[in-house]
């Protein structure tokens, strides 16, 4: 029920509880007044909670584009990574670096 419609029939209330004798009508005010209470507190409550939810939404918007930036990152340092182990993998073959200083090869 949106917010004119429940102001109509609280005033069509109103109106009747009028008519009443006074014991009634006393007893019958205070609980249309309390309803009346009851209702901006829902009010407020559905406020608070909808922008807790907008306040949520906002931070799972960040978290998911953190976690994005982080799995970017690590993918990019392991392919650094990988790339270095290649680079210090050493080589099959001669290479006249690792030949010893004063150390003969056996062919004089």
């Amino acid at each position: 029920m949106d917010e004119q419609i429940f102001q109509t029939r609280l005033t069509e209330l109103m109106d009747k509880i009028k008519q009443l004798p006074g014991d009634e009508r006393e007893r019958l005010e205070r609980l249309v007044e309390e309803a009346k209470k009851g209702r901006q507190r829902i009010q407020a409550s559905v406020a608070q909670l909808q922008e807790s939810l907008d306040h949520l939404r906002l931070s799972i918007k960040y978290l998911v584009f953190d976690l994005e930036a982080t799995r970017r990152e690590n993918t990019y340092l392991r392919q650094l990574v990988e790339q270095a182990n290649r680079d210090d993998t050493p080589k099959h073959g001669y290479d006249p670096d690792d030949q010893l200083d004063g150390e003969t090869t056996g062919f004089e």
